[in-house]
């Protein structure tokens, strides 16, 4: 009876040993803002438990502040996608103490908003497929993304102005693939504010390059936009740099793609195209 005892006992510490290693950890992707998250979501479905977007519906991610549980969020993750170049030096801090896997989209440029250019984001959709273990599941979302491009090439082509003014410089990639130029009230940073002499400066350059139309974004005050279209008789419209969507706009089923091609009839209509 002893031995019977020590027989089942055994059984019963194998059993529980079985189950505790057919429970591992759950491969979590956290992105650092929308159009990462986005992707991720899209190419993912397979190969991950769950995708975290670590700048919340609505939220401006360029002055996104980590609580301690984001954090570990970060430092725990399967892979963390996130945009460097100072876009959001929280997230930069947080990514350097990490020994797994971190995809930098930006990697290296100047200028962070490459999510804006379709072909330089199907080559990240690419990647981020790659690095999360779901290589070849990104085949329709790079289809997408390539005739998102044509119909920007397409629609922007023959246009009687080809200058954008932008509240803060997110359009550098977007304006050099179509032949673009863009003129920014701000650097990379909606919150980079001009001096009054800046202002004056650039409401005397938009003057004089013809256009009649000032952008102003959603998740930033269009305070100054507004100034610069009073003082140059222009027109104030939406173009959205797809850094964060609200709630409500996501609830009603509005993504990056429709996002990209609500900005593309913004911009056909502003520089006049036909």
């Amino acid at each position: 009876m002893r031995l019977l005892a020590i027989l089942i006992a055994g059984v019963f510490l194998a059993g529980c040993g079985a189950g505790e290693q057919a429970s591992p950890e759950p491969r979590v992707v956290v992105a650092a803002l929308y159009p990462l998250a986005w992707a991720a979501e899209r190419v993912a479905v397979d190969s991950v438990d769950e995708v975290v977007n670590l700048t919340q519906p609505g939220a401006e991610p360029h002055d996104l502040e980590l609580s301690p549980r984001d954090v570990e969020a970060v430092r725990d993750a399967y892979v963390v996608l996130y945009a460097g170049s100072g876009f959001q030096p929280a997230v930069e801090d947080a990514v350097a103490s990490r020994a797994a896997p971190s995809v930098d989209v930006a990697d290296g440029e100047r200028d962070p908003h490459v999510w804006l250019d379709p072909l330089r984001f199907a080559q990240i959709v690419e990647r981020i497929a790659r690095t999360v273990g779901g290589a070849g599941t990104a085949h329709d979302e790079v289809k997408e993304l390539k005739l998102l491009d044509t119909d920007y090439r397409r629609g922007l082509e023959t246009c009687q102005r080809r200058t954008l003014v932008t509240p803060h410089a997110a359009f550098g990639h977007l304006a050099a693939r179509y032949g673009l130029t863009e003129l920014s009230l701000a650097g990379r940073s909606p919150e980079a504010e001009p001096s009054p002499r800046e202002l004056e400066q650039f409401v005397e350059k938009v003057g004089a390059s013809g256009v009649t139309t000032v952008f102003t974004e959603p998740l930033v005050s269009d305070r100054l936009a507004e100034t610069v279209a009073r003082e140059t008789g222009a027109e104030v419209a939406l173009l959205d740099p797809i850094e964060g969507l609200s709630q409500e706009r996501l609830d009603a089923g509005e993504d990056y793609l429709s996002v990209m091609r609500a900005n593309l009839a913004a911009l056909r209509k502003a520089l006049g195209c036909r």
